[in-house]
Order: structure tokens, then sequence, then C-alpha cells
């Protein structure tokens, strides 16, 4: 009973020793680096107007106003998030050709990076739990407007890769939670994902009524087969403007529902050059 007890518990430790090995041999799946990033790319017309200012005068231009909201509301945000993401997306990115060490019971990466003529560090953890993968990134800079490592972003990601969140801080100079991404993989690539505006403060410390403002991106399997929901702050508190769009990412016709803009429910549509259509619905 002995020997069986001592084989047992022989097992029992090479088994640990085992699985422990194997767990620092495969580190987590990274999460896609579009996960920090919507797809403006394919929101615009594809053919110029068969006339244009310079070959006709006298002649008016297709009205393009439907098309123009919907692509000032995108670049909104377009600007917002290029701006304050530039760094997080520029370190995250690179993360996926180094290779980690496993320190601490996580999973390390370290690199240095160049954004814009300035070099910083890099350190990524990852860390396996029971349901999901706790990740931080930690950033500093050297040289001109050095600064000491903060936590600039962190966040989860499901076991299976296909699912997560990320929460951004603004900067180091006001190292707060700014962004709030959601993000979901469908078929191969991210189908879903939402950037919520979280920041309670501006920089001269008053309230930022942008908070909770968002805007939303994902795929179907419809003819307009992008879209964005947009839900923004006016400036004014509590009072927030709604504004949903859906277009093909091939042809780039599309419409646009903004109540607080047209004043009633209805789509408003574009063809493939921008134009104002009448909708056929």
């Amino acid at each position: 009973m002995k020997k069986l007890i001592s084989i047992l518990f022989v097992v029992t430790i090479i088994s640990g020793l085992f699985w422990g090995c194997e767990k620092k041999e495969n580190p987590p799946a990274l999460p896609p680096a579009g996960t920090m990033s919507i797809d403006f790319s394919t929101f615009s017309t594809s053919k110029k107007s068969a006339i244009t200012e310079g070959e006709l005068k006298g002649i008016a231009l297709g009205d393009k106003t439907n098309w123009l909201l919907a692509a000032t509301t995108a670049g909104v945000w377009n600007i917002i998030l290029a701006v304050n993401l530039v760094i997080p997306v520029a370190s995250f990115e690179l993360a996926v050709d180094k290779t980690p060490v496993f320190l601490d019971n996580k999973w390390v990466w370290s690199y240095d990076f160049n954004v814009v003529g300035a070099t910083y560090k890099a350190k990524l953890t990852g860390q396996e739990m029971s349901n999901d993968v706790k990740w931080e990134m930690y950033i500093s800079r050297e040289g001109v407007g050095a600064f000491a490592e903060l936590l600039w972003f962190e966040g989860t990601s499901k076991l299976d890769g296909k699912s997560g969140q990320w929460i951004l801080n603004h900067s180091q100079q006001f190292p707060e939670p700014m962004l709030q991404i959601d993000w979901e993989v469908v078929g191969s690539s991210i189908g879903n994902i939402k950037y919520t505006y979280i920041r309670d403060k501006k920089d001269d410390r008053s309230t930022d009524l942008f908070k909770n403002s968002y805007i939303q991106y994902g795929l179907t399997t419809n003819t307009l087969n992008a879209f964005y929901n947009v839900h923004q702050n006016t400036g004014v508190v509590n009072v927030f403007n709604d504004i949903f769009i859906e277009w093909n990412s091939t042809n780039h016709n599309g419409h646009i529902k903004a109540d607080s803009y047209f004043q009633d429910n209805l789509w408003h549509c574009w063809n493939e050059t921008g134009d104002n259509v009448t909708c056929n619905y």
C-alpha cells in the first residue's frame, strides 16, 4: 500500500512539472491588433461623379449632403481615435513579432518602439486566468519629454481569442480611464467593435460632457454590410444625438438616419458616387 502511495505521489509531482512546463511553452494568443482600430477605410465613394466642377460650369453638382453628414460623423471619431490611440496602437502592433518570457506567473513581452521621432519602451504582460487572459501594457519614454513607466492600457480577452475589452488611459499627464473598447471577432476579422468615451474630466478638470458617447462599428450579411451606430453628446448636459449609418463596403452606397439633423426617423440614401438618391424602401 505504501509503495502504491509513493508511486502515485511521484506521478503527481511529474504531472505537475509537465503541466507547468507546458504552460510556460505556450503563451496566450495576443488579441488581434484590429481590436484597437475601427476600419474607416471603406467609408468613401468608389466612383467620381459624371460631371465635375471643372468640366462644365453652370451645371449643379449632385447633392451629397447625406453622405457628407455620415462622413463628417465618422470623421470626428476618426480624429478622436487617431490622436489618442497612436501610441497604444503602435506599441501593441509590435508585440506579435516579439518573443515573450515567463516571469512571476505572467508572460512578458518587452521591446522598444518609435512614434513621431520619440523612443518608448513597452512591457506587455499576459496572465491566464480561469476564463480569460488579463493584459496590461506599461509604457515609458526616453529623451525629451521622458516619463517613467505607467500603465497605459489594460484589458481581458476570452481564452478562445474571440472577444474582449480594453480600457485605455488618457496620457502620462492624466493616467485616467478615457476609452473602453469592447470587441468581438466574427469569422476571420473584427466584426463588432465599440468605443465608449469614459473620461470624467477634461484637462482643465471641468466636467467632460462627452462622457458616455460611443461609436459602434460592425459587419453584417446584409447588402449594406457595414454600419456605425453613434451616440454622442451635443455639448449640453445629458443631451445626446443618435446617428445610424449603413453602407456597402465594396460599392460604397448607403444611408443614414439622424433624427436631430433631418427632423424625421427616416433613412436618407446616397449612391456609389455619394450623391443623394431617393431610398427605394
